[in-house]
């Protein structure tokens, strides 16, 4: 699997393109400036099989109206975020941003769902930053996109509606059990690894009673 990452919008969302067998693959996250991501996607190759969500705040939707028009692309979400999926124009709205409304979407993910389109994904439920947050794990490759719940030295707010601090905590213990050199692809800032994680950022160090 191919991890190709375009950085969009004004909070500076990572949208995911991820490639498999014969160019098969997802787009994951598309936050906005779709003709960048369009052009993305004919650049890499990729043969685009459906629109994954780790989670539906507003910076990571802005792209999806567009781009499942565009290319009749299925949409997949946790049923848990259906609500923040279609309130997203007006939490948008509140910010002075524009977000076009996204189309219902074709299914739910649940937790130990296997995703093919030549991926071979694993989906993680990985609530408290979002209700229904998930993170997609390829075990074969060692590649997780983390969203919203892991980043580089941080982690995500708890602070928002729908969020919990007690399921954050959670999540993150349960991507600790993950293999220490997986690569953690976050929603927003660069890429880095679960091992480098549980050994600087001090709220994993915090949480592995280490700080």
């Amino acid at each position: 699997m191919n991890v190709y990452r375009l950085t969009v919008g004004p909070l500076q969302e990572n949208t995911y393109l991820l490639v498999g067998k014969d160019g098969r693959g997802v787009v994951v996250d598309p936050g906005d400036e779709a003709g960048r991501i369009l052009a993305e996607i004919r650049r890499v190759g990729l043969r685009p099989e459906a629109i994954l969500l780790t989670h539906a705040h507003f910076d990571h939707v802005g792209a999806v109206a567009p781009l499942a028009e565009e290319l009749n692309l299925p949409i997949y979400l946790h049923q848990q975020d259906l609500g923040l999926y279609r309130y997203a124009p007006e939490a948008a709205a509140r910010w002075g941003l524009f977000v076009p409304r996204p189309p219902e979407p074709a299914g739910f993910l649940t937790e130990g769902q296997t995703l093919d389109f030549g991926l071979g994904l694993e989906v993680l439920f990985l609530p408290g930053h979002a209700p229904g947050h998930v993170g997609f794990y390829s075990a074969e490759t060692g590649n997780l996109v983390s969203g919203d719940v892991l980043f580089k030295g941080g982690i995500g707010r708890y602070d928002l509606p729908g969020a919990n601090a007690e399921e954050l905590a959670a999540s993150l213990r349960r991507l600790l059990g993950l293999p220490p050199q997986t690569t953690v692809w976050p929603g927003h800032g660069p890429a880095t690894t679960l091992e480098h994680e549980a050994r600087t950022n001090p709220y994993l160090l915090q949480l592995q009673g280490k700080e």
